[in-house]
């Protein structure tokens, strides 16, 4: 059960965010009206939304769900990859303050992005990426076991980050694309495979009995209904255009 979430507005700077995509530049009032929109779907799912001000220094600050990994006992603040994005946590963490008294850090030379960690139960999946190396996600692991959790790291080979292509969405299920469909990490979960052509589908969040998805790729929703989950379905072609998806607009704990 979720009951909060942290979000950061984009700040007109969002057009010059890093980009892999080669969809072009996104339009910024587009992407304002789409991140309302998703506010109001993350609303609709029963939390309470902090948003964060626009911070213009920095055009990826929108996706806050990189700057830190946060659960049910403490907040790690991360160390992302991207040299341009390294001062976005600090305001994250001030944010934090507000719900967590327990904080730990992931120092250099460790990176850790929170788009490479998905949680399913007391265990987190640490994909190995462009912006997360292996000194980070051992640092993380060993602050796991600390609390009671335990880690494993996914090694990846084309994904930008380990949720671009898989999500946990309950019952022991997954959504799952591309090089992570027969990965044997996973063997033992169900899985609703995303077509090729519809990967940026795979990236979905799970919230309250919910199922919050991005609008625009039929074949993965009618797989979703036909599996009996409520979707909510969320606009997010200006943010795809910088690499982000559903997940990366949020802190969710």
């Amino acid at each position: 059960m979720f009951n909060h979430i942290i979000v950061r507005k984009p700040g007109c700077s969002v057009v010059d965010g890093l980009t892999t995509a080669k969809l072009g530049r996104p339009i910024y009032a587009k992407a304002m009206a789409q991140h309302a929109e998703y506010v109001k779907a993350m609303e609709s799912c029963g939390v309470l939304v902090k948003a964060l001000d626009a911070d213009e220094a920095y055009p990826d600050s929108c996706f806050v769900e990189d700057t830190a990994v946060v659960c049910e006992k403490l907040a790690v603040i991360t160390n992302p990859g991207a040299p341009s994005r390294k001062g976005e946590t600090r305001a994250v963490r001030r944010a934090l303050d507000e719900f967590y008294t327990d904080f730990e850090f992931i120092r250099e030379p460790g990176t850790l992005e929170g788009g490479d960690v998905m949680q399913v139960g007391n265990h987190f999946y640490i994909g190995i990426s462009t912006r997360t190396n292996e000194a980070g996600a051992r640092q993380f692991i060993d602050i796991l076991k600390n609390y009671g959790f335990s880690g494993s790291i996914i090694h990846l080979k084309k994904l930008f980050h380990l949720k671009t292509g898989v999500s946990f969405i309950g019952d022991h299920t997954l959504l799952v694309a591309g090089e992570l469909i027969d990965h044997p990490d996973f063997a033992e979960f169900g899985k609703i495979i995303i077509d090729e052509d519809e990967m940026y589908a795979a990236n979905v969040i799970e919230m309250n009995g919910h199922l919050v998805i991005p609008a625009g790729f039929p074949k993965a929703e009618a797989k979703l209904l036909a599996a009996g989950y409520a979707t909510k379905a969320v606009d997010l072609s200006e943010f795809q255009k910088i690499d982000g998806g559903l997940t990366c607009l949020s802190l969710r704990f």
